[in-house]
C-alpha cells in the first residue's frame, strides 16, 4: 500500500506538464538562393521593404545596410545598436523591439557593387534572431520551415570602438564597387517596395530561362511554364536576368505586367497583376 501514492505520482505529474505546454508557432518561410547560393529571405523593418536579407549565423546579430535604415527610421544609439520595433520575416515571424546594428559592410557594398548575388542584398540576419526557430531546409523546395523555439537569446551588447573600428577594411567595398562600375556590372535599381512575381530566373544562351515557377504565385497561375524563355516584359526587349529585375522593381503591387515567353509551340503573351510584397 506504500507504494500506491508514487505510483500515481509518476503517472499524472508528465500529464498535467504536456496539457500545460504551449504548441510552438510554426512558419513556412519562402527563400531564393543568390548566384553563389547564399539564402535569402525577405522581410519588412518597421512597416518598411521589403528588403533581401542573407542567412548568416556567422554573424552575431542583424546587419543592415546604412540606406535601408534610412529607410526604416533606425540609427545606431550611444551603445552601438539600433532597436527595430517590429521585424516582419516573409512566411510569417514577426519580432518586437530588437536590436540590430545600421552599418554596410564592405563585403555587402562590394557584392552589391559588383552585381555578384544576382539581387540586391540588403543586410544579414545572424545568430541573435536565428537562433529563436529551428530552421530545416529542403532545397528541393522554395519554402523553409521555422520552428519557434522557447530559447531566451540576450540582446547583443555594447560596441566598443565605434564605426570605424574595422580600420581601412571598409574602404575595400567602396573600390570594389567602383570596379564593377568599371566591368559595366551594377547592382540593382535603389530601394524601392516591388511587385512579386514568383519565378526564378537564369541567363541562358539568348533569352532569360524560368527555372522555377511558383505556382500560387501571379506568374504562375497567369500560365508560366518552367522552362520558358522570357523574351519582352511590357513590348521591352529584355537579354539578362538583370534586364527583367531592372523593369521588376519598376513595378509595384497590383499593376499590370505583360511578359512575352517563347516555347516549342511558338510566342504569346502572358498578362497578370503582380502581388503585393510581404
Amino acid at each position: 500500500m506504500s507504494y500506491r501514492p508514487v505510483l500515481l505520482t509518476i503517472l499524472v505529474v508528465p500529464l498535467l506538464f504536456a496539457a500545460d505546454a504551449p504548441n510552438p508557432r510554426i512558419y513556412e518561410v519562402p527563400y531564393k538562393t543568390t548566384l553563389p547560393k547564399h539564402i535569402v529571405v525577405r522581410v519588412k523593418i518597421n512597416k518598411k521593404g521589403p528588403f533581401n536579407f542573407i542567412l548568416d549565423t556567422g554573424a552575431p546579430a542583424m546587419i543592415i545596410a546604412t540606406k535601408v535604415g534610412e529607410k526604416a527610421g533606425l540609427s545606431n544609439g550611444d551603445d552601438g545598436w539600433a532597436v527595430m520595433d517590429r521585424l516582419e520575416i516573409e512566411g510569417g515571424p514577426t519580432l518586437v523591439k530588437t536590436k540590430a546594428r545600421v552599418e554596410t559592410p564592405f563585403q555587402l557594398e562590394g557584392m552589391n557593387g559588383l552585381g555578384l548575388a544576382g539581387m540586391e542584398i540588403h543586410g544579414l540576419m545572424g545568430y541573435h534572431i536565428l537562433a529563436r526557430y529551428r530552421m530545416e531546409i529542403d532545397f528541393t523546395r522554395d519554402k523553409m520551415t521555422w520552428t519557434e523555439l522557447d530559447f531566451n537569446i540576450p540582446q547583443p551588447g555594447r560596441i566598443r570602438g565605434g564605426a570605424g573600428s574595422a580600420g581601412g577594411l571598409e574602404v575595400m567595398g567602396t573600390l570594389m564597387k567602383n570596379l564593377g562600375g568599371f566591368l559595366g556590372r551594377k547592382p540593382n535599381p535603389e530601394i524601392t517596395l516591388r511587385g512579386f512575381v514568383g519565378l526564378t530566373l537564369e541567363n541562358g544562351d539568348e533569352y532569360p530561362t524560368v527555372v522555377g515557377v511558383l505556382e500560387s504565385g501571379p506568374a504562375g497561375k497567369a500560365g508560366v511554364r518552367k522552362g520558358d524563355f522570357i523574351l519582352k516584359i511590357n513590348d521591352r526587349s529584355v537579354t539578362s536576368v538583370g534586364d527583367i529585375l531592372r523593369f521588376a522593381a519598376r513595378k509595384p503591387g497590383g499593376e499590370t505586367m505583360i511578359i512575352r515567353v517563347k516555347r516549342k509551340d511558338g510566342e504569346q503573351d502572358i498578362t497578370f497583376k503582380t502581388g503585393e510584397g510581404i
